[in-house]
């Protein structure tokens, strides 16, 4: 009774039945192997058919663990524009729930994907607003901290695959242009693990240099163990690979620098690359000075940050401070079954340890669902299983939770 009227607080009468019942169902977990065929062979009716209910039915999964979250956080203004986006999100999606599909029909339904992809653009950094000003005001227990860590660890899980499932669409099906030819919807079946890693370093060494007029080179190694002869590639989603790496090379040259000084000869940042036949994995290695472990348990919480509060005018491009770069960037890797690991020693440096799946049909969504779990999680602030390994396997069609 209490979940119904807080869910009727925030989201209205209105759409809150709606909520309820969608949220009884299971999102459907896709591998990019059928990401890749569907891309190929679907139609752009059948992807409406499948969109119109799975986005309802994933939205209503975070919308209501939403309701769970601490009454402090959910009264910030940023949470508060958030739930409001989400909210506004479902009720145009209901719009299309029992429209039949034509060329209009499907034409005003990848429009409103576009609106909604625009509003959602800056969900990540609103919640870490959110976050903030939760802290500025009266802080946050233990408690009340873990079921923070636990929900956005769903929370932008969900978002990522929601994202995915709408920009697969809209350039599959819709007007926006791919990358590449070579591309089936955001998914590159031979994306070039080397020079996604190129990129993102020059962008790094960019943003380094604006803050520090200084950056550590990179050395980069690549090892083919399956086929010597063949440069690295792995099917993946190259914009979620390059946000992994961005991230930890950043990380490692805001390290390297503050460890030993701008005017110091700065040691290079050592990555390595290599294919095997189930993983594709990156070691990205600096001699920042490292952490303790008890930092370095901390790293991957949405609360902690080892860098000061970003400016809150907008006037410059944060470096880091918000806390969920290194969270977020495992999430990234863990979506489609990768995972990402650190391993420091203090006083000299770090490791992170990126692996992704190196074969498509292997690689399946990982996706959060609302069960009686989550709620009793949400609301007692008890201690989470690793939910990442706790895998629904892909489902035909939605099912019960």
């Amino acid at each position: 009774m209490l979940l119904t009227r807080r869910c009727l607080a925030l989201f209205g009468s209105k759409i809150s039945k709606k909520l309820e019942h969608y949220s009884q169902f299971q999102p459907s977990s896709l591998t990019i192997q059928q990401y890749l065929d569907f891309g190929r062979t679907g139609t752009a009716t059948s992807s409406y058919l499948f969109l119109r209910n799975e986005l309802l039915v994933r939205l209503a999964n975070i919308m209501q663990e939403i309701n769970l979250l601490p009454p402090k956080l959910l009264k910030m203004p940023s949470a508060k524009l958030v739930s409001e986006w989400y909210r506004q999100s479902f009720e145009d999606l209901l719009n299309f729930e029992h429209t039949e599909p034509n060329f209009d029909i499907i034409t005003q339904f990848n429009d409103q994907l576009q609106v909604i992809l625009k509003r959602h653009g800056h969900v990540v950094e609103t919640m870490a607003e959110g976050l903030i000003e939760l802290k500025e005001s009266d802080g946050v227990d233990i408690a009340s901290e873990k079921g923070i860590q636990y929900f956005l660890d769903r929370f932008y899980l969900n978002r990522i695959s929601i994202r995915m499932l709408q920009n697969q669409h809209l350039v599959v099906f819709g007007s926006v242009l791919p990358e590449s030819p070579r591309h089936v919807g955001c998914i590159d079946p031979a994306c070039d693990v080397e020079n996604v890693v190129q990129d993102a370093f020059e962008n790094a060494r960019f943003l380094c240099e604006s803050y520090y007029l200084s950056s550590p080179n990179v050395i980069l190694t690549c090892e083919n163990a399956v086929d010597k002869d063949k440069r690295i590639s792995v099917v993946t989603v190259p914009s979620h690979l390059y946000h992994i790496v961005f991230e930890l090379l950043k990380n490692a040259m805001r390290a390297t620098i503050e460890f030993h000084g701008v005017d110091e000869d700065l040691p290079p940042i050592q990555v390595s690359v290599v294919q095997g036949h189930e993983d594709v994995s990156i070691k990205i290695s600096d001699r920042g000075g490292g952490v303790s472990r008890t930092i370095l348990e901390r790293l991957f919480n949405y609360m902690y940050s080892t860098a000061p509060p970003p400016p809150r005018d907008g006037s410059q491009a944060p470096l880091a401070g918000y806390g969920y770069g290194l969270p977020l960037s495992r999430l990234y890797a863990r979506y489609f079954l990768g995972d990402m690991f650190l391993v420091s020693m203090e006083g000299y440096g770090t490791d992170a340890l990126v692996y992704l799946k190196a074969l498509p049909v292997e690689a399946s969504e990982v996706l959060p669902i609302y069960s009686t779990s989550s709620r009793r999680y949400m609301t007692m602030g008890a201690q989470a299983a690793d939910w990442s390994h706790q895998l629904p396997g892909h489902n035909a069609g939605h099912r019960h939770t």
